[in-house]
């Protein structure tokens, strides 16, 4: 049966690097279809995400969790019947991504001196203020050949390539942290305790009229699912619910 999976951050960190994951994947499907017209999409998810990166230390939050990464794959290297290939392979990436991370002067800062993007920010921010007639400089960007203006925004997300590609390797990890179990709840809610957990995953099937709503943090939290309402907007859900949960 397929299902509707859902992800909860019980801490900040893991909070900026779901909203970050999720602003990459915008950024890069624009480039998968024609950006002439997915243009404001692309430049709110990368503007989103040189705020994210300027307004916390999500690097140095990065680097503690390669670091921490490499040490738990020296020690699993010892466990018997360890896929050596695969673990070694990951071992390089995280060493690799560390010490890439670590320069002085990261790829991704040359997108804060973009005299073009630093232009367009600013009209960005500004609710309606991205319209072609208030951005010219835009607008000629978007009616040269297309292969040129892929090519362009192409490069500027790829500037962020070392920051995207440890963001994918420690949140594959966080997410393998623990394997779906199946509850039953008589009510419609469900609580916990959420010591030493980082991440929420919840598995509703998607025949089901209901959706979780999170609430908690590192020591405790609570899923209640809710129905859509014609007059309310959303109601509690009170009936026995079934559902599949990783506490990572």
């Amino acid at each position: 049966m397929a299902a509707i999976l859902y992800e909860h951050p019980l801490n900040e960190r893991i909070r900026n690097y779901l909203k970050l994951e999720q602003l990459f994947v915008q950024a890069a499907d624009c480039l998968q279809y024609n950006i002439v017209s997915s243009h404001s999409v692309f430049f709110n998810a990368l503007f989103a995400i040189l705020d994210t990166l300027e307004r916390n230390d999500i690097r140095g939050d990065l680097l503690k969790d390669l670091e921490k990464l490499e040490q738990n794959l020296v020690v699993w290297s010892q466990v018997p019947d360890i896929d050596n290939a695969a673990l070694e392979e990951n071992l390089k990436q995280t060493v690799q991504l560390s010490t890439k991370l670590k320069t002085t002067n990261p790829q991704w800062f040359q997108l804060k001196s973009d005299k073009f993007l630093t232009g367009l920010k600013q009209r960005f921010v500004i609710q309606g203020g991205s319209s072609l007639f208030d951005l010219p400089q835009l607008q000629f960007l978007l009616n040269q050949p297309l292969p040129q203006v892929e090519n362009q925004c192409q490069h500027w997300l790829s500037l962020l390539t070392q920051i995207n590609e440890a963001l994918t390797l420690i949140l594959k990890f966080v997410r393998q942290r623990a394997m779906f179990k199946q509850i039953t709840t008589e009510s419609g809610f469900y609580q916990d305790n959420g010591e030493g957990l980082m991440l929420l995953r919840i598995k509703v099937a998607d025949n089901f009229p209901f959706y979780p709503t999170i609430s908690g943090n590192r020591f405790r939290y609570s899923i209640r699912f809710m129905m859509p309402c014609e007059e309310t907007g959303r109601k509690y859900a009170k009936q026995q619910m079934n559902f599949q949960l990783a506490q990572c």
